[in-house]
């Protein structure tokens, strides 16, 4: 444990990171890169460009020096930070390297004298981060090694069949190429894909939901091609250049979104390509209520709010209208494109922007879990709005793409 000294000088240093935290990280990354350039073949070179991966880091380390003193609060941030270290295949030997060099840009932005006190209490302090970080992401790695057809560390797949969903998504089917068995993930979980791009220098990992049930035989992941104003390396890698056979390395099932197994009803709530995690729940749901033999007479545990630019951009549209009829599911839809005559023929389908006071009456507010995966700003909307209806925030989930961001 830190001492109180070393405690209050961190969190003295606070209002510094506050104002120059983001320089600190953007000159953290540009040291590390050229003392290591290695660490491109792990961190997404698109969020460095972009600047979301040094905002992110940013936010984070100004986080841990506010509750340096209540490390507790921080423990899901840290789980699920060491989900996705886990999908990167992160080791305990690359934290001295990130350490000695975000010591360093601290240093050298803050302009800090060699053994300064503030230097000597954030080594202190990120050393114990560090250890945190590698002792809970042991936990996973000997998790998913342990689990029936389990693993540690990248594993060969080869595309088994690949499906289009919408002009703009295609589901990849993933096997083996070893042929064994692999092992079952929870509904909202995610993998780590690792491809190497002609046009990249460097491998490139993304974390891609996994979009069905688990079935120990292969995973399906619905990948959105990102063509407008985003590189999109690898989602056009995948659409354009790998087919029926060609292999990607994949790393075992991780991340901390998925269903709490509890007797309160589900409400999945999602809007664009956020919709790929929500597709594994569902299923994963209808499976247990079909496995417990649910009276088709009962009021349906399910309500399934999703929100997209039109039918067109609709994935698993007729799977859904498929588990509707079945009695298991309600779907809520809203087309931000002018569907009227569609809209006007169905109770369940609305235009313009997810509106969730169109149908307060219909879900259970008041004993529900309520999921959310999207765009930052769409989940920021919703949850908004759930809060407004009165929803308690400990009952709201919800998953980010890339770097870390809190609602």
């Amino acid at each position: 444990m830190l001492s109180q000294e070393t405690i209050n000088t961190v969190k003295s240093t606070t209002s510094l990171l506050a104002e120059h935290g983001e320089a600190i990280t953007q000159y953290f990354y540009k040291r590390l890169f050229e003392l290591h350039p290695e660490l491109k073949n792990v961190f997404n070179q698109v969020n460095q460009k972009r600047g979301d991966q040094p905002r992110a880091l940013a936010d984070a380390v100004l986080a841990y020096a506010n509750n340096l003193d209540k490390i507790e609060v921080l423990v899901p941030v840290v789980e699920r930070i060491a989900h996705k270290h886990v999908s990167l295949g992160i080791k305990p030997e690359q934290y001295p390297i990130v350490g000695e060099n975000l010591l360093a840009a601290i240093q050298n932005v803050l302009n800090l004298p060699d053994a300064h006190p503030a230097l000597l209490a954030w080594e202190e302090a990120y050393n114990l981060l560090a250890n945190i970080f590698i002792n809970t992401e042991e936990s996973i790695y000997q998790a998913n090694e342990s689990a029936e057809g389990g693993w540690r560390g990248f594993r060969e797949f080869e595309i088994d069949k690949v499906v289009t969903e919408t002009p703009e998504v295609k589901s990849f089917y993933l096997k083996p190429t070893d042929g064994k068995t692999i092992p079952a993930y929870s509904g909202g979980q995610y993998i780590g894909l690792k491809v190497n791009p002609e046009n990249s220098e460097f491998d490139e990992i993304r974390q891609y939901s996994l979009s069905n049930k688990a079935n120990g035989k292969s995973y399906r992941i619905s990948v959105k091609r990102e063509d407008q104003g985003k590189p999109g390396i690898v989602s056009n890698y995948l659409h354009d250049t790998l087919g029926l056979g060609d292999e990607v390395i994949l790393y075992p099932p991780a991340g901390d979104f998925y269903l709490q197994d509890n007797a309160k009803a589900k409400v999945l709530i999602s809007a664009g390509v956020g919709l790929t995690p929500m597709q594994a729940m569902l299923e994963t749901l209808i499976a247990k209520q079909q496995t417990e033999q649910e009276e088709q007479a009962d009021k349906p545990e399910i309500h399934f709010l999703h929100a997209c630019e039109n039918a067109a951009q609709h994935s698993f549209k007729k799977r859904h209208a498929e588990v509707a009829q079945q009695g298991k599911v309600v779907n809520y839809t809203w087309y931000k494109a002018d569907e009227s005559e569609a809209a006007s023929n169905s109770a369940e389908l609305f235009n313009g922007y997810m509106d969730i006071s169109q149908v307060e009456h219909q879900l259970p507010l008041a004993n529900a879990d309520f999921y959310l995966c999207g765009p930052v700003g769409f989940m920021q909307f919703a949850k908004q709005q759930l809060v407004n209806l009165g929803v308690n925030n400990d009952s709201i989930h919800y998953e980010v793409f890339g770097p870390h961001e809190s609602l």
